[in-house]
């Protein structure tokens, strides 16, 4: 069943899949290898406990903050998430939705809608890039992206080609040609609510990437961008500080599992960084993002504003990151569940969920702002924590 309130986001999750051809569900799980990561993710957030108070609780709560300068009425942001057939409207629904609960959207540069769109949308858009094609590409991008209007670049370095899944990988077409929907009309037919959507508006799933389109040529398919990316020499941290120089306004590097990653960030300028594993996407046993926050954001301290990103799926899970030194999370998948079930409105049902869950800590916790949240406030099992990283930053600085 389709539309109206849920409770969850594992609620979300549940309707998503019911409405979602498998295919189309499976590729929002993604995962990598095994899906360790991915699983952890959201399972050390509830190896963390509270420590609440009885009394003393405050009547009235403040919930806001900034990041990166834009004000936002709380501390979670759309994360990019690439080509979103979960929903006719796409990232227009879920911009529309962030804009309506006062935060930022971040548009991926695989996005199925026009950068162009999405600032109409939600004026507060941060654009993502990957380090994909020559220098002159991406400053056209780039460049496309600042006339548009965005407020601010995200770069996404930490991908690694990790796609094998031991429970398989869905079936995703470079082209909905006729052939390909014949194929794919089976599994479209099981889930009528989803093809009626796409039939109302008289057109099928768009696999390309309009961000990415050349002046004067045609937007590549999903899969021509990705051979692009692929076949890009990674980035030295001087093509980073030269792409951060190129932008010249604010800059956030997701994607980061390392204390001395972060202290290189700061000491090129970034504006903010993520502690990232790509949503369990990535390099499969990489720790979830929740137990390496508290190191980074020791070590670049006031340096640069750091956010988390990863497993994210209720608002006291925000509590627990801005204990430990979270400015903000970003959500992916939470609000990608919200968009299947509902479009734009459960998208909204998601961001009112987290809001509510953090409200609760807060309140619980006898705090009158997030700005408040600390350490003390949380019960963290011995030996949780991790230092990726530590040694190799101390022996540079001894060097």
């Amino acid at each position: 069943m389709a539309g109206g309130w849920f409770e969850t986001v594992a609620h979300a999750q549940r309707r998503a899949q019911r409405r979602l051809p498998p295919s189309v569900y499976g590729a929002l799980v993604a995962g990598s290898e095994k899906g360790v990561t991915l699983a952890e993710n959201q399972d050390a957030f509830a190896r963390i406990g509270f420590a609440p108070h009885v009394v003393g609780h405050k009547a009235e709560r403040q919930l806001a903050t900034t990041v990166m300068g834009i004000p936002v009425e709380l501390p979670v942001l759309m994360s990019p998430t690439g080509v979103q057939a979960v929903h006719p409207d796409g990232e227009v629904a879920v911009a529309r939705a962030a804009a309506n609960r006062g935060t930022i959207m971040g548009l991926s540069s695989f996005a199925s809608k026009p950068v162009e769109e999405v600032i109409e949308a939600n004026p507060h858009t941060l654009f993502q890039m990957y380090w994909s094609g020559s220098r002159d590409v991406m400053m056209q991008r780039m460049e496309r992206a600042r006339a548009a209007g965005v407020r601010g670049l995200i770069a996404t370095l930490d991908w690694s080609f990790s796609n094998g899944r031991d429970w398989g990988s869905p079936w995703i077409p470079e082209k909905l040609t006729a052939k390909v929907a014949a194929r794919f009309a089976p599994q479209a037919l099981r889930r009528p609510g989803w093809l009626f959507d796409y039939l109302k508006t008289r057109r099928l799933p768009d696999l390309t990437a309009p961000n990415l389109q050349p002046p004067g040529g045609e937007a590549p398919t999903f899969f021509g961008a990705y051979y692009e990316w692929m076949t890009t020499p990674p980035p030295t941290w001087e093509d980073v500080a030269w792409l951060r120089e190129q932008w010249g306004g604010p800059f956030l590097l997701k994607g980061v599992a390392r204390i001395d990653d972060a202290k290189r960030a700061a000491d090129i300028g970034v504006t903010a960084l993520s502690v990232s594993n790509h949503g369990g996407n990535n390099l499969d046993t990489t720790p979830a993002t929740i137990r390496l926050l508290p190191g980074i954001a020791e070590a670049v301290g006031d340096q640069v504003e750091v956010l988390l990103d990863g497993g994210v799926r209720r608002g006291s899970d925000v509590a627990k990151a801005l204990a430990l030194g979270a400015r903000a999370v970003m959500i992916g998948r939470a609000y990608l569940w919200g968009l299947a079930a509902n479009g734009q409105a459960g998208v909204e049902n998601v961001i009112d969920l987290l809001r509510g869950g953090l409200d609760s800590a807060v309140l619980g916790l006898g705090k009158g702002s997030i700005a408040e949240l600390g350490a003390e406030d949380l019960v963290v099992p011995d030996g949780f924590f991790l230092r990726l990283g530590a040694a190799a930053h101390a022996e540079a600085m001894i060097g």
